[in-house]
Order: structure tokens, then C-alpha cells, then sequence
């Protein structure tokens, strides 16, 4: 798969995670079925939808860059920077979703690996790249 390819799954993808975050939190979908069961009311709720939203919203906007999508107003090694911190934290939330209270919030353990294979092959692709130049 292309990094091309692998970058319009990824924005596909996290556009409708922040569509259903948003839908979280004007509370067309229950709070309780996410972050592992353990939000107690609707301020924790805000405050963990909002740090989701805004966190969602800067992974779309690093992988627009990243795509050539829109105009690099920072570097591409701050960008694969971001990426390879996103790549981790993917990586544990796969996990943590693992282990979560519902089946639900278990299900996303398919999407947080994925989003961590994709983002993968988008790195991937770019140090190949950079391999072959130097050749």
C-alpha cells in the first residue's frame, strides 16, 4: 500500500472518529461507552471529549501536511515527529482498549491498530524514500 493510500484511509477514518467524539459530546451517543467505562459524570466527559476532539482535529491537520494536502507551515521532520508519537500512542491505546470495561470500547482495539499499521506504512514510505535518494 502507498503512503498516499494509506494517508486518505487515515483522514477518512479520523474525520468519522471526530464526528462520533463531537457526537459524544453534545450527547447523541452515551459518555459510558467510552474511555473504558470510567467517565463518572458530564464535566469529566467535557474535559476528555474536548482533549480528544482537539487531539483528532491536530492528527487530521498533521496528516493533510503530510499528504500535501494543504500547505506545510512547519517541517516535514516536525510532522513525521508528530506522526511517530501518534504511532505510539495508537499502539498503547490498542492495548488500554484491550482491557476496557466494555465490548464496545473493545471494538476500537481494531481501529487503533489499524490507524497504528497506517500510519506505520505512511512513515515507512517516507524513509524509503529518503533511503533511495541516498543511494
Amino acid at each position: 500500500m502507498s503512503s498516499k493510500t494509506a494517508i486518505k484511509i487515515l483522514l477518512w477514518l479520523f474525520t468519522a472518529v471526530t464526528i462520533f467524539h463531537f457526537c459524544i459530546l453534545i450527547k447523541i451517543i452515551p459518555y459510558e461507552i467510552t474511555w473504558g467505562g470510567r467517565l463518572k459524570n458530564d464535566a469529566e466527559m467535557y474535559v476528555f471529549e474536548s482533549l480528544s476532539l482537539t487531539i483528532n482535529i491536530l492528527l487530521i491537520f498533521t496528516l493533510l501536511i503530510k499528504g500535501n494536502y494543504i500547505k506545510r507551515i512547519f517541517s516535514i521532520r516536525l510532522v513525521n515527529i508528530i506522526l511517530w508519537a501518534f504511532l505510539v500512542l495508537f499502539g498503547l491505546n490498542t492495548i488500554g482498549n484491550l482491557f476496557a470495561t466494555t465490548n464496545f470500547e473493545k471494538l476500537f482495539a481494531v481501529l487503533t491498530l489499524a490507524a497504528s499499521v497506517l500510519i506505520w506504512i505512511t512513515l515507512k514510505a517516507k524513509e524509503q524514500t529518503t533511503q533511495l535518494k541516498h543511494q
